[in-house]
């Protein structure tokens, strides 16, 4: 039974129970949803005035400063999905539900499946309520169709990279407690990028470690596609980094969730 051939039912069975699980757990979601748009009316309404005259851009102000971290704080909206994420595997593993799963006759990868499809849904339901409130309060991207749907495939891929990662730091975690911490670095890792101010403001040695991690390429795709600005060599390293981030988080989840449980 434990075939290909069950995997489609399986795996949407256990996305509807992930589902209801958002549903019966509101707070969650909402606190998941409005930690970016607390930290975007923070930042654009209390530093945003300084900042955007800094950056320049048209009329400098918060009206640029608003085109200029709204990308950032899209990205850092998916971040807080994972934390989400990393919590609900734990409290899986932790309450004795995944060994029930396992004396099933159910297609096992469903379980993460069902775990990787919700999440990735609640992190993009997370965006368009960022991406609402950022219109609302003067965010005026200049992008083509083209660039829109682009900018969907690269926040889509994104939230999948991140999922698969925070999945495998749920399957890590011995308690609800740790995994509710483990994913707080990708929390940090925007304010240590492009996402609210520009690299080149920063010392040499924060410059270098903002340049070469994920979040910096990301940003300055994402911003390039919604603002109609040149991308460079971004769009590549933020391919990249999607790949890889999937594949490890993918293979590390994989390897947590079939290895035997001490638990």
């Amino acid at each position: 039974m434990n075939t290909v051939a069950h995997s489609l039912p399986d795996s949407a069975t256990m996305l509807r129970r992930q589902l209801r699980r958002m549903l019966r757990y509101p707070s969650m979601t909402l606190m998941l949803i409005g930690m970016p748009v607390v930290f975007l009316l923070l930042f654009v309404y209390v530093f945003g005035a300084t900042l955007g005259d800094g950056i320049g851009g048209g009329s400098g102000g918060r009206g640029a400063y608003v085109d200029y971290v709204a990308p950032g704080i899209i990205l850092m909206a998916m971040a807080a999905a994972a934390q989400g994420t990393a919590v609900s595997v734990a409290m899986d593993m932790t309450e004795g539900i995944i060994d029930r799963f396992r004396t099933m006759a159910i297609w096992r990868p469903s379980v993460l499946t069902g775990h990787v499809i919700a999440s990735v849904v609640q992190a993009l339901l997370g965006i368009v309520v960022v991406v609402g409130v950022a219109l609302a309060i003067g965010f005026r991207p200049d992008a083509s169709p083209v660039e829109w749907f682009a900018a969907a495939g690269l926040v889509t891929g994104f939230a999948l990279a991140l999922t698969w990662l925070s999945v495998g730091l749920g399957l890590a975690a011995r308690t609800v407690e740790s995994a509710s911490n483990s994913p707080m670095i990708l929390m940090l890792l925007p304010f240590f990028g492009s996402g609210f101010v520009p690299t080149d403001t920063m010392p040499a040695a924060l410059r270098w470690f903002a340049e070469y991690q994920p979040f910096t390429p990301l940003t300055e795709t994402l911003r390039g596609l919604l603002m109609g600005d040149a991308i460079g060599d971004s769009a590549v390293q933020a391919a990249a980094w999607c790949v890889g981030i999937t594949v490890f988080g993918y293979v590390w989840s994989k390897y947590r969730f079939n290895r035997p449980t001490s638990r």
